[in-house]
């Protein structure tokens, strides 16, 4: 009896999602919970489980297909056997109809270099995603041949790029070895020489193009940014830190706190406590607008942009007034792998009170973030480099970083902007505030 796998709910005000990747194809057995697809969201990714242990029996809808929450879109029968030809047909049909933009050597050309869906390999079937399987075409190279970095070995688009230029450079050494010898041209006495030939023109055909269809991500980041720009009054205030204290405190007790909380010693976390020490003083940073109303908070829940796969991406680090160092810097971390792996759950990534946008660990001096709604503020800061200061009279280096506050203007005034802008600042420069609570 053939059981239904129903798209999952996928978190508050999200109501669908992209088909991204099948994990599992028909006539394959999967185990109860096992992952068969990937769907991507407006903010993550989620895998969706098999109900029971059986033999997929049918993929209902296409990689890239849109799929609302609750829909059918697979079959599981727990009574089948796995492996039966029927079942591998349909995931043929499902995974690529005839026509879908493939050349005819994809749709089934015995000849092909590689196979368009799937790949023997150890004995086992090696599923690419659609974009690993453009890449290896591209390329030319063997999927066998490559070790997948993915989840559960699965190949990546970067493996099939890393493999592509290892080859690349083993070609032509490859080529010199395996040359004849060279022997002396002969040219008749009797004829002219020829004129030399002209160089040929470049070719057309060297300019390529790729159009890639934008993911759900990407296209809800460039809705609530351009959101943002359309209904906040946005603007930016600026100030410079010297960052010779926490530099100096970080470097006596680095090895200690590693030693004794198991994480590295990072600058955010002091850029953490300092914003919610700030945010004491002046609670419109850390409010936000509901129709005609203010809602202030007592709590401080920080956002902290981290760059992920598919986009940014910006995970909560909820009661961050409350929290230690070592808490801080653990629960960033956490954030930072699991980013990476696409494995951050949606409530994660909902009800910040506060950005944090760090651009200096991409090499940023300077920059305007953008709000993110409906929070009234972001803090961007940038990289530290050392620049001339004047210190009572004496021109000095010193470790300097530009921090950028764009906040609301609707709901924050800029007296109020600049207020906690220097509170920051203070508290950087002074570490010893953030324990006496200044």
């Amino acid at each position: 009896m053939a059981t239904d796998v129903q798209v999952p709910a996928l978190g508050e005000s999200i109501t669908e999602g992209t088909l991204a990747q099948w994990l599992k194809k028909p006539g394959e057995a999967v185990a109860a919970d096992e992952p068969i697809a990937s769907l991507e969201t407006d903010k993550v990714s989620v895998e969706v489980p098999s109900p029971i242990a059986g033999v997929l029996t049918e993929q209902l809808v296409k990689e890239g297909d849109n799929v609302a929450v609750g829909a059918v879109i697979a079959r599981v029968d727990e009574t089948a056997s796995a492996g039966a030809a029927p079942a591998v047909a349909v995931a043929s049909a499902a995974t690529n109809p005839a026509g879908a933009g493939e050349t005819p050597a994809l749709r089934g050309d015995e000849h092909a270099p590689v196979a368009e869906r799937e790949v023997e390999h150890d004995d086992q079937v090696m599923t690419l995603s659609p974009a690993v399987r453009r890449a290896v075409l591209e390329y030319h190279v063997d999927p066998t041949r490559i070790r997948g970095t993915g989840k559960d070995g699965r190949l990546t688009k970067d493996d099939v790029l890393a493999a592509a230029e290892a080859q690349k450079t083993s070609s032509p050494a490859k080529a010199a070895a395996q040359a004849p010898e060279a022997k002396a041209p002969t040219v008749p006495e009797s004829k002219p020489s020829a004129p030399a030939p002209r160089p040929a023109p470049a070719s057309a055909g060297d300019r390529k193009e790729e159009r890639v269809k934008m993911s759900r991500l990407r296209q809800t980041i460039a809705k609530r940014l351009k959101d943002a720009q359309n209904t906040a009054a946005m603007l930016t205030t600026f100030n410079d830190v010297d960052m010779s204290a926490v530099i100096d405190a970080r470097s006596r007790h680095k090895d200690l706190f590693e030693k004794k909380h198991g994480i590295r010693l990072g600058f955010m976390a002091f850029f953490v406590k300092a914003c919610a020490l700030a945010a004491k003083d002046v609670p419109a940073v850390n409010a936000s607008l509901d129709g005609d109303e203010i809602v202030y908070r007592d709590y401080f829940d920080v956002s902290i942009a981290v760059s992920a796969p598919k986009g940014l991406v910006v995970p909560v680090v909820r009661n961050a007034q409350a929290m230690s160092f070592a808490e801080i810097e653990k629960t960033i971390a956490d954030f930072g792998w699991r980013a990476k792996d696409g494995t951050l759950t949606v409530d994660e990534m909902q009800g910040g009170t506060f950005t944090i946008s760090n651009g200096g660990v991409f090499g940023s001096l300077l920059s305007t973030p953008i709000i993110n709604p409906p929070q009234s503020a972001v803090l961007g800061v940038h990289r530290i480099e050392e620049r001339p200061v004047v210190e009572k009279g004496q021109i000095v280096a010193r470790p300097m970083m530009y921090l950028a506050l764009s906040y609301d203007h609707r709901l924050v005034d800029g007296r109020e902007a600049v207020t906690f802008l220097v509170r920051v600042k203070e508290a950087i420069e002074d570490p010893t505030r953030l324990l006496i609570d200044l």
